[in-house]
């Protein structure tokens, strides 16, 4: 059995897929805020974003078939959204570690954050997490929800390095 990379799935396929397990978790998440009522922290919004972002840049990677230099320019994209959303997931994850005493004080939404504090201050809000960001309030298999969207977005990065060593060798 050759598992090599080059029978990988072809540039459009891998696309739509993502594309759908984008859709799939924003769904999940827009589920778990209006009907299980788990409001969104920070981070978890921030999150989500890069998770739509990453959807639709496959979305319309799909739809528009480019060529090898356009393959590269998703790709490009598709990869820094990927490991711009690690990131954010893997600091939530570490805030949902921490012991209790370590945690940051809780801010309101980042509609007011946005909304009350200058553009870099509110990044800075963000980006350090707040008291809700630590709370763990959902889990399955014992991976919290940012722990599914962290594992989310490195399979995204690892799908788009295969897809750039699949176009770099061909």
């Amino acid at each position: 059995m050759n598992l090599s990379i080059l029978h990988w799935p072809n540039f459009r396929v891998t696309n739509i897929g993502i594309a759908l397990v984008c859709a799939v978790m924003v769904g999940i998440a827009l589920y778990f805020q209006y009907v299980l009522y788990l409001d969104p922290c920070p981070l978890c919004m921030v999150q989500r974003y890069a998770m739509i972002i990453i959807g639709s840049l496959c979305l319309v990677a799909f739809l528009h078939h480019p060529g090898t230099r356009g393959q590269l320019f998703y790709l490009g994209l598709i990869m820094f959204f990927s490991l711009f959303g690690t990131a954010v997931a893997g600091r939530h994850v570490w805030l949902q570690n921490l012991p209790s005493d370590r945690i940051p004080e809780c801010f309101p939404g980042i509609e007011f954050i946005l909304g009350n504090y200058p553009f870099m201050q509110a990044l800075g809000i963000i980006f350090a997490g707040t008291g809700e960001c630590a709370e763990t309030l959902w889990t399955f298999l014992g991976i919290s929800i940012p722990g599914w969207t962290l594992i989310a977005f490195l399979a995204f990065s690892v799908v788009s390095l295969i897809q750039f060593l699949k176009i770099k060798r061909a």
